[in-house]
């Protein structure tokens, strides 16, 4: 099923986004994980490249899976909330996401995971819907999905670039208690 998928995105035009493309970035990591992580949307890396996260921010996300023993390869299965770039990096628009959104839920389903991981403001605003609460507040919270499925917010890659502490409950802190939160969810 993602196989015929990721083959009928390659013409996909729902959205505008298609017009600047390079590559769909449609995954990386293993169909069969237990753990899914949704990130916002392809950076320039990624659009050259069609693989999630491979940029800097792609880099210290593999450490900070590396430091909660997750294998980014075997125990995920990395998508965007799109799978094309916005034009200079900005954040999707809701029409784009919606657009798009038949795409994520396909993923989703095919993949059955036991958590799924929401990589940063724009994907965790794409699942829950309330609009006081923010990636701060929500991160380290444990939310439900369809069938059971767990949902953990975490802080953005991009982010924690410009956060370099890691003292107790510092932002790299919290995110690698997430991650390790939603390893032990998944019973990896």
């Amino acid at each position: 099923m993602l196989k015929e998928l990721k083959e009928k995105l390659k013409d996909c035009t729902n959205c505008s986004l298609c017009s600047s493309r390079s590559n769909i970035v449609f995954s990386d990591g293993s169909e069969n994980a237990k753990i899914i992580l949704i990130g916002e949307a392809p950076g320039a890396d990624e659009d050259k490249s069609g693989i999630p996260f491979v940029g800097r921010a792609g880099k210290l996300l593999n450490e900070f899976l590396s430091n909660a023993g997750i294998d980014r390869k075997k125990d995920l299965y990395i998508i965007n909330t799109v799978k094309c770039r916005p034009p200079e990096n900005r954040k999707p628009t809701k029409e784009e996401k919606n657009a798009c959104g038949k795409n994520l839920e396909a993923q989703i389903k095919a993949v059955n995971p036991k958590v799924i991981i929401l990589c940063g403001a724009t994907a965790f605003e794409s699942f829950i819907d309330d609009k006081k609460m923010t990636i701060s507040k929500a991160r380290g919270q444990i939310f439900e999905y369809k069938n059971g499925i767990k949902l953990i917010p975490v802080f953005h890659p991009s982010f924690l670039l410009r956060k370099h502490s890691t003292e107790p409950n510092s932002p790299r802190d919290l995110t690698l208690k997430d991650l390790i939160l939603a390893k032990e969810l998944s019973n990896l």
